[in-house]
């Protein structure tokens, strides 16, 4: 597997869109008979007409249409991406496991989580807690910045340790 963390994968900064980078990704693995991450990007793509746009028809009728290829953005990725780990999080807890090849792949294509140390970062340079009657009021402030890039229980803790210093 850890050769598959140099070569698949995708961030923000690689300049590429998420839905290019996971074509391309397929391609390559094909080429190289790489059979777990070709399925696994299939699986992607096979839930992209999911995407969808609500239309209204000539008729009156509001219906919806599959967003075409440039219309899907990065964020309807990463939320199709996130059920497939969420789904795959619960056979794992099932199973009595904690990782597979699988998981470890689609995490991959997941922009990266703000850790303990960036969150307090933000903090410290953004918000001054003292204008708060506790911490726990800035909790907004905080997960409007990171949005899903933070877990609002590391948020918690990092705002708890901020007001017992």
């Amino acid at each position: 597997m850890s050769g598959i963390k140099n070569e698949y994968g995708w961030d923000n900064t690689l300049g590429i869109s998420l839905y290019d980078k996971i074509r391309q990704d397929m391609k390559n693995a094909m080429l190289k008979k790489d059979t777990k991450v070709r399925d696994t990007m299939r699986l992607i793509m096979g839930a992209f007409p999911s995407l969808t746009i609500p239309i209204t028809l000539e008729s009156g009728k509001k219906t919806t249409r599959v967003k075409k290829p440039a219309e899907i953005t990065d964020d309807d990725l990463i939320n199709i991406i996130r059920k497939f780990v969420k789904s795959e999080k619960t056979v794992l807890e099932l199973k009595k496991e904690t990782t597979s090849d699988y998981l470890e792949l689609l995490d991959l294509y997941l922009p990266r989580m703000a850790n303990f140390e960036q969150i307090e970062r933000w903090i410290k340079d953004n918000i001054d807690l003292s204008q708060f009657n506790s911490p726990m009021q800035a909790m907004g402030s905080v997960m409007k910045h990171f949005g899903k890039l933070a877990d609002g229980n590391l948020v918690k803790q990092v705002l708890k340790k901020m007001a017992g210093s």
